[in-house]
């Protein structure tokens, strides 16, 4: 037998490695990825690291290095999440699951803080012990619920608009939810309530149920308008059209927002070029759709967007192929939605259109919490796409039909 089918152990003789095993487990680890949202992410993390780079005289290097090294992370990250079949996990530590983020997000609560942005009086960022390090657990946890709520909603499909359910259902988002809210981070929270009312309709929830939250939240909205704090009611009122308020705070960085984007013309000032990053905040984080289309102009941008458009959709084609004998489809929503919310917002607010609410972009946003967070729910995906016999069935017969009641 050859020596090179041998590998050493200290101690031992040398004992046999079996490379066709390795192959195979090689080969299935990449056949569990689908190639266009591999694509997509890989484009969109390539983008962004290349604006950093051309912007690091005012970035600095170590978010740069820490851009770089978050992306070669989650690449492992996602094929992990994606080897092993989501359902055998989910379904054994669903509770542990839950309870763990519960316990997370009311430790964030109590001992968090407000992160780099001493202005907000949110508590949305721990700090690891001993590391230097913070994290902000509520982007981790949408990892975690979108997994429990899944198969909670898969669990009740049949029965799931019995007001027993219902309830069972609002105590376990408000479990979640409410602690999010409770730490002053209304973005996220808002994120989170669009990607819930999404997968409740996706998996049947009746429309008088939707009807009659709506006119609930109108009744309340004096009482919750006064519950928010002055900087964040200024927030929203100048965010919807901050022209009309030159002189605010607030307005200062949608506008130079739109100044950046309208500076970079149609082929922008190039990766090295560009200034308005210099002095608008968050242009590396929240606003880096902003630096992106100064640097690269109307072309680059519009790449961007089909980028993530095309990701999204992807997504919910996922989810119509998605095997309806487990809750695979449901898990495609709600990563689905969860994406395109942020998308929407974070251009939002880049365009000025939307109040600054504190959304990054999908991807091309520098932070290490939300990036990974976002690769984690990429192997999701790709672990449905890999594990689904729907998915399987519909992708070899190059065939959309397939029962698509969940969308």
């Amino acid at each position: 037998m050859k020596i090179e089918n041998y590998a050493p152990v200290r101690g031992k003789e040398c004992l046999p490695v079996n490379w066709n095993k390795i192959k195979a487990v090689l080969k299935e680890a990449i056949l569990n990825i689908d190639p266009i949202l591999f694509a997509c992410a890989t484009l969109l993390s390539i983008i962004s690291i290349v604006t950093v780079w051309g912007a690091v005289d005012n970035f600095g290097m170590s978010k740069l290095r820490m851009q770089v090294f978050i992306f070669v992370l989650g690449i492992f990250v996602t094929v992990a999440v994606a080897f092993f079949d989501f359902r055998v996990i989910v379904d054994k530590l669903w509770l542990y699951m839950l309870i763990g983020s519960v316990a997370l997000l009311v430790l964030t609560l109590v001992l968090g803080s407000s992160g780099e942005n001493m202005e907000t009086s949110n508590k949305s960022w721990l700090k690891i012990p001993g590391t230097g390090l913070m994290i902000q657990p509520s982007e981790f946890v949408k990892f975690t619920f979108i997994c429990t709520f899944s198969r909670h909603l898969f669990a009740v499909r049949k029965e799931i608009n019995k007001p027993l359910n219902v309830l069972l259902l609002a105590a376990h988002a408000l479990l979640v939810v409410a602690p999010i809210l409770l730490s002053g981070d209304l973005g996220v929270a808002l994120v989170y309530l669009a990607m819930i009312a999404l997968m409740l309709f996706c998996a049947g929830l009746h429309p008088l149920y939707f009807a009659g939250v709506a006119v609930v939240v109108v009744l309340l909205s004096p009482f919750l308008w006064e519950m928010l704090a002055d900087y964040q009611q200024q927030r929203i009122i100048v965010g919807f059209n901050p022209e009309a308020y030159p002189d605010s705070k607030y307005s200062w960085q949608p506008l130079l927002s739109k100044d950046a984007i309208a500076a970079g013309g149609l082929i922008g000032k190039g990766v090295l070029g560009g200034e308005h990053y210099e002095v608008l905040a968050a242009s590396h984080t929240d606003f880096i759709f902003a630096t992106i289309c100064e640097k690269f102009g109307f072309l680059g941008g519009f790449l961007v967007v089909v980028v993530l458009v095309v990701m999204v959709v992807r997504i919910f084609m996922i989810a119509r192929f998605a095997s309806h004998s487990d809750y695979g489809g449901l898990i495609c929503v709600g990563v689905g939605s969860v994406l395109a919310v942020q998308i929407l917002l974070n251009l939002g607010m880049c365009l000025g259109l939307l109040p600054v609410i504190g959304i990054t972009l999908p991807f091309l946003s520098c932070g290490g919490s939300s990036m990974l967070a976002v690769f984690m729910m990429m192997g999701l995906l790709h672990n449905v796409y890999a594990h689904s016999h729907a998915v399987r069935v519909a992708h070899k017969a190059d065939t959309f039909d397939i029962d698509s009641s969940l969308l």
